[in-house]
């Protein structure tokens, strides 16, 4: 009786949705639907005896590419209202049943329509595709690893992690956020944007939607036949078929043979472009997997657009961080062993040494390099300063990391012919040893300049927010441009604040809000609460060296030698300049994404 009682009331929902949607004649779907029918789904998960669970996952899968395909057309994320999306489930609904599947599946699967109407409190208020570039950093792993051919296994749980990774990105800036809903828009952004292959693609569909595909198997019974037939033939053909596998054995062992003179040819490559006194050793893979318990995710300690790094223990008990270099096919030996030339040339307390270095080639991994550091345990100064991070640095921590990274910067500045200019300074970049001692790394774009000149390039490399003005517009690179970059960080450290804040609409860029604190004599209150009772003066020096060199005149910010000097009090800090348009200024604000994009 309990099971014809349920059936009854499955029916009941399905006819008031029915009704819902005929009461609510104005509201039209805005999806095309007619995908359902022609996409190669396995429909047999939702019919006979079939797993609820399972049903109503490939269910939401298949509803998940109309919502792709509506973001790619309209930029909305969601639909409007309830009434829409009870009109796009009441079409669903007409098209499952075609196919054979019950109509009381969409109301068990979808019992709240509304759970697809656009929710503002859901992920940080992101509506529109242009919430999303506000909110989401162009230089996220997400763009790099699900734009490609996502059939490979490989690809697929590189793009599946980087989506994790924003996932708690997002999370973190909102607590408040829903998680499922932020992977969902993560999902459907991949899906409708990042992707090329389009929404109704296999290899958008089966990795980035999770949903699984109709095998059909054609020809079974001509195959058997085929069997039958090869048996019969099989004394007949025993001698040709031993030729032709000695044949294959012997171009695999020739191909075998060819492909290691070439890997050991690449590897005399990159091992030349080490300097001799650079004391980096080469590891082999097999000692990086026993490190790193075979690159177990739990091992995971970072992950960016060009690698994920590894914590590992070697065989004589070093803890040490592992980077695997990811896209080698686009990135090349060259710009590898540029970035190992760069680090090998390198030698300062304050900057992160080369430990090793790791190749490998084979037809099952393919290209691999890897580099090796000293592990960081304090992690990086983005780490100390995301959530509460920033109120456990004490004042003389944030003036011992300042010192560090000016030092590291001089030393590049001046200390290296021709000089190196990093070009990617940011806390993310910042790592604290186990005495929060700060060293400056990742030198992946770094770029070695003239000694006497500007370096024009039309390549513009950095993250948005650090990047210098002139850098991004004008593709003028000297080493002010590093100092634009390291004033950011210094208001960052002293206010506890990020560079873009998307929880303060009034106050966007760090740089507006200090300028508007300071000319309003609130220079206090761009000082971290956890640090204002303690001495002030010596912290007001710091805050007007960051604004002098974030200036966005060139000609107003001081050398990184200069700077220093202003931080000890060696020198008077001149009379700040006339103040610029604000950074976040919309006109500027456009010409400064326009240079960053023709760039990219």
């Amino acid at each position: 009786m309990d099971k014809q009682v349920r059936l009854f009331l499955l029916h009941l929902m399905s006819l008031l949705i029915v009704f819902t949607h005929g009461a609510a004649a104005s509201s039209t779907c805005p999806m095309d639907l007619s995908y359902v029918a022609s996409i190669p789904w396995n429909t047999s998960i939702c019919r006979g005896h079939f797993d609820k669970d399972h049903c109503c996952d490939t269910l939401r899968s298949v509803f998940a590419i109309g919502l792709a395909e509506l973001l790619k057309d309209t930029h909305l994320f969601y639909l409007p209202d309830a009434n829409t999306s009870s009109a796009c489930l009441h079409d669903f609904t007409r098209r499952l049943s075609a196919l054979s599947i019950s109509q009381n599946m969409v109301p068990l699967c979808f019992p709240n329509p509304s759970r697809f109407v656009f929710n503002s409190s859901a992920c940080l208020g992101i509506r529109t595709t242009q919430d999303w570039n506000f909110r989401v950093d162009r230089n996220t792993p997400l763009y790099s690893t699900c734009n490609k051919d996502l059939k490979d296994k490989t690809r697929c749980r590189v793009c599946s992690e980087a989506a994790h990774t924003l996932t708690e990105k997002l999370t973190a800036f909102d607590p408040n956020a829903d998680a499922k809903r932020c992977f969902y828009y993560i999902a459907l952004y991949a899906a409708a944007v990042v992707n090329p292959f389009g929404t109704t693609d296999i290899s958008t569909t089966s990795c980035i939607l999770c949903l699984e595909h109709d095998v059909v198997v054609h020809g079974s019974s001509h195959g058997v036949e085929l069997w039958k037939l090869g048996f019969a033939l099989l004394g007949v053909v025993i001698g040709v078929v031993l030729a032709f596998v000695m044949i294959v054995v012997y171009r695999k062992w020739d191909k075998r043979k060819k492909q290691s003179v070439h890997h050991r040819e690449i590897e005399n490559k990159v091992r030349a472009c080490v300097l001799p006194n650079a004391g980096a050793k080469w590891f082999r893979v097999e000692e990086l997997e026993r490190a790193t318990e075979r690159f177990s995710r739990k091992n995971v300690v970072g992950q960016g657009g060009d690698g994920v790094v590894y914590k590992g223990t070697l065989s004589d008990g070093a803890v040490v961080a592992v980077k695997e270099i990811y896209y080698l096919e686009g990135k090349g030996d060259e710009e590898f062993c540029y970035e190992v030339e760069i680090i090998s040339k390198i030698k300062h307390r304050n900057l992160l040494a080369l430990r090793g270095c790791c190749i490998s080639s084979d037809d099952l991994e393919g290209k691999r390099r890897f580099m090796i550091y000293d592990f960081m345990p304090n992690g990086s100064l983005s780490d100390q300063m995301c959530s509460d991070g920033a109120n456990r640095l004490t004042w003389p921590q944030r003036k011992k990391i300042i010192f560090d990274v000016a030092k590291g910067l001089a030393y590049l500045h001046y200390e290296i012919k021709p000089p190196i200019y990093h070009r990617d300074i940011k806390p993310t970049n910042i790592l604290l040893d186990s005495k929060m001692n700060a060293k400056l790394a990742d030198f992946g774009l770094a770029k070695q300049g003239s000694e006497d000149e500007s370096h024009l390039t039309t390549r513009v490399a950095g993250t948005y927010g650090y990047v210098a003005p002139e850098y991004a517009l004008y593709g003028q690179l000297t080493e002010k441009s590093d100092v634009y970059s390291f004033g950011i960080v210094i208001l960052e450290i002293m206010s506890g604040r990020k560079v873009l804040d998307v929880l303060d609409s009034s106050a966007c860029l760090i740089t507006d809000w200090v300028w508007t604190m300071t000319e309003s004599g609130k220079m206090e209150e761009v000082f971290d609460l956890s640090i204002r009772e303690g001495q002030e003066k010596i912290m007001e020096r710091f805050v007007l060296v960051g604004m002098l060199c974030s200036h966005l005149a060139v000609a107003s910010r001081p050398t990184i030698v200069e700077a220093l000097k202003m931080l000890e009090g060696v020198i008077d800090i001149p009379k700040l300049p006339e103040r610029p348009m604000p950074l976040g200024h919309e006109s500027f604000q456009s010409s400064l994404l326009h240079g960053l994009q023709r760039s990219a």
